[in-house]
């Protein structure tokens, strides 16, 4: 009988370890997400100031969901657009922390909250419209500049110039 009480208190054990693995953020939701961008015209090249790129949308990068970022949209005769990601606890990663309340404990609570496994990148996906660069206006003389001096008109000049042909 000691046999079978060991084998059944280790299926326990077993049960009771995987089951509070399966409500822990970092199991169940990974540290990392794709993150998404589009853009109206498509073919922009995507910097991030965390050191992530994609060299044209539509593009999918993985990143960590721990940090807020922002995001730089570029593409020739386009302004360049700079965007903001936030990094907040999202329903999932809540669902998460409430597993390790249950089974997890105090450790795997700590996990979750310093790694950004609870986190969503918001917005995701991101879609982005970029506007056509505008060319520059020529620019303007300065204010104490004197003004040009206007050039005699052809018909002016050719009333006033003294005749050379016969009389």
């Amino acid at each position: 009988m000691g046999g079978t009480m060991k084998t059944i208190a280790f299926a326990i054990s077993a049960i009771a370890l995987t089951a509070s693995l399966g409500g822990c953020a970092t199991v169940t939701r990974g540290t990392t997400t794709a993150f998404q961008v589009t853009s109206t015209p498509p073919g922009a090249a995507v910097k991030t100031s965390n050191g992530f790129s994609c060299d044209a949308t539509p593009c999918s990068i993985k990143m960590p969901r721990k940090d807020a970022f922002d995001v730089t949209l570029t593409k020739t005769g386009y302004a360049a657009k700079t965007l903001h990601v936030r990094s907040a606890v999202a329903g999932g990663g809540a669902a998460g922390m409430a597993g390790n309340l249950l089974l997890g404990g105090i450790i795997g609570m700590a996990v979750d909250g310093t790694n950004g496994s609870m986190n969503d990148l918001t917005p995701n996906p991101m879609d982005v419209k970029l506007d056509a660069e505008v060319a520059d206006a020529p620019a303007a003389p300065p204010a104490d500049a004197p003004a040009p001096s206007a050039a005699p008109s052809p018909m002016a000049s050719a009333a006033t110039a003294p005749s050379t042909g016969p009389k």
